[in-house]
């Protein structure tokens, strides 16, 4: 399927998504969420994908935030309506996709951007990046999950500060604040988000999928996380892909996992 406003790279079962919007420092409009919703869709059943990289396109920006002309005159039920809409579509369905999603925040990573970022299950940037909320100074908050993952992410005193002041985070202070886990020179970047996902990738993908189910439960408070894991710990031990990863430890090779 044909994008216009994202990219899709597949190579070594590692698939790069690009938000290519670059004359809008890849700002986040209605039609790129819904290009990025089917995407992930197709991405979700290509058995060939056990891992993807989310990065902008060209050296400013990952995302630079929302594209406000779209909302700016919207009432107060429209704009609960685009929340509730960015979160089925897109942030929620990217926090709770059995693949995992390393965003690699190549510069600007402002407002929906940083969002987008924290929906993915880790990040790591460039020297040049930036991050924060500056939804404040629109007299308006974030409103697709910033609220609520910054805190789990960077704990609520410094959440609670960089949403009230929009101030925004440098690469090595995200990192100091553990939003991020890597910083690297910009030219270094996808191939380090590349080399993470290629480890990934050699791993089950179902242990891998239930790893990812489980670290969310916890966060989730109408969810027993410690049931969570011994419910899929339990799981595990029926696939195809726990014999295979016992055997072969034990037959002291490597192991072929099928992800079944």
């Amino acid at each position: 399927m044909e994008f216009e406003n994202i990219l899709i790279e597949k190579n070594d079962r590692i698939a790069t998504v690009t938000i290519n919007r670059p004359t809008k420092l890849n700002a986040l409009n209605k039609a790129t969420i819904k290009e990025l919703n089917q995407a992930f869709t197709d991405l979700q059943s290509d058995a060939e994908v056990r891992a993807i990289v989310v990065v902008g396109s060209g050296e400013k920006a990952f995302v630079a935030g929302a594209d406000i002309s779209e909302f700016a005159d919207f009432d107060d039920e429209q704009g609960a309506s685009l929340a509730a809409t960015g979160h089925e579509l897109l942030f929620n369905f990217i926090e709770n996709f059995s693949k995992p999603v390393i965003a690699a925040v190549n510069g600007f990573a402002l407002g929906g951007g940083l969002e987008l970022a924290m929906a993915c299950h880790f990040r790591i940037a460039s020297e040049n990046a930036k991050m924060g909320l500056p939804e404040v100074t629109l007299g308006v908050i974030p409103g697709y999950g910033g609220t609520q993952r910054l805190p789990q992410l960077v704990g609520k005193g410094k959440a609670m500060e960089m949403i009230l002041t929009a101030a925004m985070l440098t690469a090595e202070e995200a990192k100091t604040w553990g939003l991020v886990n890597h910083v690297v020179p910009q030219s270094e970047l996808l191939g380090l988000a590349r080399s993470l996902a290629a480890k990934i990738a050699n791993n089950s993908p179902v242990a891998v999928a239930k790893a990812i189910e489980t670290v969310n439960a916890g966060f989730d408070k109408d969810t027993d996380g410690f049931m969570s894991e011994i419910r899929a710990f339990g799981y595990c031990f029926g696939t195809e892909d726990f014999k295979e990863g016992t055997t072969a430890f034990l037959e002291k090779r490597k192991p072929e996992f099928t992800g079944k």
